[in-house]
């Protein structure tokens, strides 16, 4: 049955009311306590209710698991994804369901039916960053609970400038995202500008409600510092290149990924939609070269 905007509401404002940061990191405690009885009744509880696959994990037992954090950042065995096999081929970054996709009309992005947000808000007030993908292509990427919670690259990159942006933690479920305006520019978020062989790619990690927090393969855990936000510059000195399909990093307890293109360097494959699952490595689309 289709959702009404009374019901989203409903489902998300009560929700939205609550300290998010304040629950996070309960969260992030409960999430990482190591006694035995705890830790396995969580992920008993877990893989149940959400009918999680560990037949695909690198460790099928849950027990082994130190704590549930590591459960639920599972790698996956080698052989259960793949990656395109064309190197022009932008591949899908996480396992997850497409939220929306798409062109990016001037500096406004579409949220959901009927809302927009703006991409210099994304991305943290950086207009010079803004500039390059406007008019540019979008595709925003739902992990729910169940799904495998760690971030690939979509492309090769080298990675040039982050920028860790404080906010609140929303939750980024569906009904939210249709409910709450400017959702994604209001969360906490991490903005990663890469440069592909195409042109410059953004890698956006949206934090939620419950997200303790997010992790980089380059400089681990990352948390804001108070209200500010966080710029790093990656130079010659300290290069990090990643290849298509290696880890960028990974979520503690599920969130949102936003892909950026400049225009004229990429196309979506034009079966795509919003509300199609997707999964790690499949193919998104396809890079211009020039």
């Amino acid at each position: 049955m289709a959702s009404s905007p009374v019901t989203d509401w409903l489902k998300s404002w009560p929700l939205a009311l609550l300290p998010h940061h304040l629950l996070s990191r309960l969260v992030r405690a409960a999430t990482r306590w190591r006694v035995s009885w705890w830790k396995d009744m969580l992920m008993r509880v877990f893989i149940r209710h959400f009918r999680v696959d560990m037949s695909e994990a690198l460790e099928a037992k849950p027990g082994a698991y130190p704590d549930f954090n590591s459960f639920f950042t599972r790698a996956l065995r080698d052989g259960v994804r793949s990656q395109p096999e064309s190197p022009d081929a932008i591949a899908c970054p996480v396992d997850g369901t497409i939220s929306e996709l798409g062109t990016i009309s001037g500096e406004r992005l579409l949220q959901a039916k009927g809302r927009q947000y703006s991409l210099v808000d994304l991305l943290g007030g950086n207009r010079e960053q803004a500039d390059v993908f406007r008019d540019g292509l979008f595709c925003t990427l739902y992990l729910s609970p169940r799904d495998y919670h760690r971030i690939h690259m979509p492309v090769d990159g080298r990675l040039r400038e982050t920028a860790y942006i404080p906010g609140r933690l929303f939750s980024v479920a569906p009904h939210t995202t249709r409910a709450i305006s400017g959702l994604f520019t209001r969360n906490e978020r991490l903005v990663a500008g890469f440069e592909g062989d195409a042109g410059p790619v953004a890698v956006v990690l949206v934090g939620a409600i419950f997200v303790a927090c997010m992790e980089t393969v380059w400089s681990g855990v990352a948390a804001p510092e108070g209200r500010r936000i966080v710029q790093r510059q990656f130079d010659g000195s300290s290069p990090v290149e990643l290849q298509r399909g290696e880890e960028l990093g990974r979520f503690n307890m599920g969130s949102t990924v936003i892909l950026l293109f400049p225009p004229g360097c990429a196309e979506w494959l034009p079966e795509l939609h919003a509300g199609q699952p997707v999964r790690l490595g499949q193919t998104l689309g396809f890079l211009k070269k020039t």
